[in-house]
């Protein structure tokens, strides 16, 4: 059996949960606030849907603790950044995060899920404490690194904020502080086995390390999007609609998308800016002129990916950007770095393009392709579609579980 823990259940963390369910290999999952798609009955399918943390488990399955969780998200709600500061607030991100892997140790310690556990399944920066308990016990450690390893991703973001000062406050990582990147190298050391979400996050890894324990690239799974349903009709004779999405910080590489404007005709295209603001949009719009959509739900974030042509992602520092999959399930060709976790999804000519990090003159020439090409976009985007349905959340799963296995039994 299989003990899984992460604070929220994102898109990965379900298709892990639903694969490890239907093998019987799920001991508990550990989560912050969550419930059983079988808990109040009373309530409509419509409503049960909207709530975002519903899992299809037994309610037996979930254990949960959420006094952080809620704290966080009623002071995000009401303004209360000294509670959210940044490792330092009591009800921080960061703080949530270690909580959890501190719960789950706790409860591990003590038998709480069951004499038959084989494996803990945790994720980047909650699996410290529980991999040493599970250690000690001689329980195996699976660490799901969703994001390049922190050695990689600090040295990639310090440079960047030597290249663009002014968009530093928007990197995030590089105020981390050394006892929570020493956290991080411990959760490595103990880990037995590591899931990486492409080729880029693998190859992050210290070669020492990845020489030592087993390592296994798994891609993300993306959406089924019927095309048919698009509203949007596609005129040759409009402005190229260029999309961006995602939050708003120059680890996606958004200054240099705002620079290789400047190198382009801006009467053949529209730039389109989805996401989250780190800064006031008045900021962001000294260095472009944009059209600014926020964040929204996901199905209409994927009708607004309908209406746009081409998905630019000049990532710095990734994992497996999802909006690059979701981008290309709604027809979409997608130009976007390596290091967006996108070296698998690309082919050049066919499906985007494949562009060198720290490049504004790379994003300008093939935007401007683009804009050349009209006629070939419909062609790409159709194998665009068609790659994003080779890459199932099924599929993700059981071959996560299928590495599962063979730890356990080997």
């Amino acid at each position: 059996m299989v003990l899984l823990v992460h604070p929220f259940g994102n898109a990965n963390v379900r298709a892990v949960l639903q694969a490890l369910e239907e093998a019987g290999l799920l001991s508990r999952f550990v989560t912050t606030l969550g419930w059983s798609t079988s808990s109040y009955p009373a309530l409509s399918d419509h409503i049960r849907g909207k709530l975002r943390r519903n899992y299809p488990l037994p309610a037996d399955r979930i254990d949960i603790h959420p006094v952080r969780e809620v704290v966080r998200l009623l002071a995000t709600t009401f303004g209360f950044q000294r509670l959210t500061e940044h490792e330092a607030g009591w009800a921080s991100i960061d703080k949530v995060w270690a909580s959890i892997d501190r719960e789950a140790a706790r409860c591990l310690r003590k038998g709480a899920y069951g004499e038959d556990l084989k494996a803990v399944y945790a994720y980047e920066d909650c699996a410290e404490a529980v991999f040493s308990v599970a250690r000690d016990m001689g329980i195996h450690r699976v660490y799901d690194l969703p994001i390049a390893y922190w050695k990689t991703s600090q040295r990639l973001l310090r440079e960047e904020a030597q290249r663009y000062p002014e968009w530093e406050p928007t990197l995030g990582a590089t105020r981390d502080s050394e006892r929570k990147l020493a956290r991080k190298s411990r959760e490595l050391e103990l880990a037995e086995l590591v899931i990486c979400p492409s080729e880029f996050v693998r190859s992050s890894l210290p070669a020492e390390e990845l020489g030592s324990r087993q390592c296994l690239v798994a891609p993300f799974g993306s959406p089924t999007v019927d095309l048919r349903a698009a509203v949007t009709e596609k005129k040759a004779d409009r402005p190229l609609r260029v999309l961006f999405a995602g939050t708003l910080s120059q680890r996606k590489g958004l200054a240099d998308l705002f620079l290789a404007t400047k190198l382009l005709d801006t009467k053949t295209i529209e730039l389109i800016v989805m996401g989250s603001l780190l800064r006031p949009l008045n900021w962001y719009r000294q260095f472009a002129d944009f059209i600014y959509e926020s964040p929204r739900p996901h199905a209409e974030v994927l009708s607004l990916m309908q209406s746009c042509d081409v998905l630019v992602l000049p990532s710095i520092v990734e994992g497996r950007a999802l909006v690059q999959q979701e981008a290309m399930a709604c027809g979409l060709p997608v130009i976007a770095t390596a290091n967006a976790g996108a070296d698998d999804l690309i082919v050049n000519g066919e499906t985007g393009f494949l562009i060198p990090i720290r490049s504004p003159q790379a994003i300008a020439e093939r935007i401007t392709w683009f804009t050349s090409n009209r006629d070939q976009i419909a062609g790409m985007g159709i194998a665009a579609q068609t790659r994003a349905r080779e890459l199932t959340w099924r599929g993700y799963g059981e071959k996560v579980v299928a590495a599962l296995r063979e730890l356990i039994h080997q």
